[in-house]
Order: structure tokens, then C-alpha cells, then sequence
């Protein structure tokens, strides 16, 4: 029984299809940060953004607003909640 209880505190991993947000901290000083405006819109850090594809270390995600979607690393992001 306690077996199932940490397992669900264990972050599931991202997939396509899944609602995700930048997380700030490990985005800020990134090779991705560095190449962007130097300020990134808000809307990235509070999300949700949908992951369209997964390829290798990258993700691309679609914001709910007219805006481009964005390749981003998968170790910057976090689930939506």
C-alpha cells in the first residue's frame, strides 16, 4: 500500500499531448534564453502549452494564444497543474 502512495508523488513523464510550462529557473541562462528576446514572454512561465512532438532532447510546444510554437529543451519544462 505505501508503494502506491510515493508512486503517485513521482512526476510523470512529458508526452505529446501534454500541458506544460517553462520552468524559469532552468530556462534563464539557457543556450534557448541567451538566443531569444532577453525578455521572454510571461505566458511561457505560467503556461499551459501543449507538447505537439518530442525529438531527442527537444520539444515543440503550441501556446493558447496566436503566437509561434517554440522548440524548447525537455529538461526546461514542467507539468501544467
Amino acid at each position: 500500500m505505501n508503494d502506491q502512495s510515493s508512486q503517485s508523488n513521482v512526476a510523470k513523464p512529458l508526452k505529446k499531448g501534454s500541458l506544460v510550462k517553462v520552468n524559469k529557473e532552468l530556462y534563464q541562462n539557457s543556450v534557448e534564453a541567451l538566443a531569444s528576446d532577453q525578455s521572454p514572454p510571461r505566458y511561457i512561465f505560467e503556461g499551459p502549452g501543449e507538447l505537439l512532438a518530442l525529438k531527442g532532447e527537444y520539444a515543440q510546444i503550441r501556446w493558447r494564444l496566436p503566437v509561434p510554437d517554440v522548440w524548447l529543451r525537455i529538461d526546461q519544462l514542467e507539468a501544467w497543474l
